[in-house]
């Protein structure tokens, strides 16, 4: 989209991201005088300009961060008020917490995560947006290892989101990947050394490190400042 804008002549975008930030960014360029039709569809249609100017814009929240908030409220059963989100945004993760037993409530630019004794295990799926984003599918693993049974996360918008599966099972979680699911079986966590292997792992597992009830684990990798800075 932002080559699109000043190229010469009319761009079509298929098979288009939806995310709300495409979104976003589209309403910032139309502000700045370019001719953006259909973002958030599968087809994004762009008349060139020559010129831009300048506008006032403010960027939307970011659902990725919210929701890594969320499911590390969810994994320690705290009780937390997450302010500045887009409820909607968030919808796919808030079912999933739904489904299995978290305290959801929602107001008009926050939403409060109160965590519970036990869960329910749950099938999760992650998949383009509207549904499950795949952003915070390793992070859903840790808190899915909380929970009682059998749950089954599956990943079907990249094949290579599992790099943090051994990390956990070094620190006591019962999961298996199969293709491009990962089958987890509820159990406690113990500490240890672990390693992020990227941003989402290294979120994942400081969110399984804040379970352990004793010992300390550490997490190293060069994403894991990254990480800590989203969880904190």
């Amino acid at each position: 989209m932002l080559a699109a804008t000043r190229a010469k002549g009319s761009t079509i975008i298929e098979n288009a991201a939806k995310e709300p930030e495409i979104i976003d960014v589209a309403t910032l360029l139309n502000s700045m005088g370019a001719s953006i039709k259909g973002a958030g569809t599968e087809t994004i249609r762009i008349e060139g300009v020559s010129e831009l100017k300048g506008c006032r814009h403010s960027i939307i929240p970011d659902r990725i961060q919210a929701g890594t908030y969320m499911i590390a409220a969810a994994a320690t059963r705290g009780d937390v008020l997450i302010d500045n989100v887009i409820p909607k945004h968030l919808e796919a993760l808030t079912a999933k917490l739904l489904e299995m037993g978290v305290g959801i409530e929602e107001l008009d630019e926050s939403i409060r995560v109160i965590g519970k004794p036990s869960y329910n295990h749950v099938d999760v799926k992650a998949l383009v947006y509207p549904g499950f984003p795949t952003d915070l599918q390793s992070p859903m693993t840790s808190v899915l290892t909380q929970a009682t049974g059998v749950s089954v996360l599956s990943d079907f918008v990249y094949s290579n989101r599992f790099k943090h599966v051994p990390e956990l099972v070094r620190m006591g979680a019962k999961i298996r990947v199969e293709g491009r699911s990962a089958i987890i079986e509820g159990s406690a966590l113990n500490a240890a050394k672990v390693k992020a292997s990227d941003l989402r792992a290294g979120a994942a597992l400081v969110i399984a490190g804040l379970t352990v009830s004793e010992g300390v684990t550490e997490v190293t990798g060069s994403n894991i400042l990254t990480a800590v800075m989203i969880i904190w």
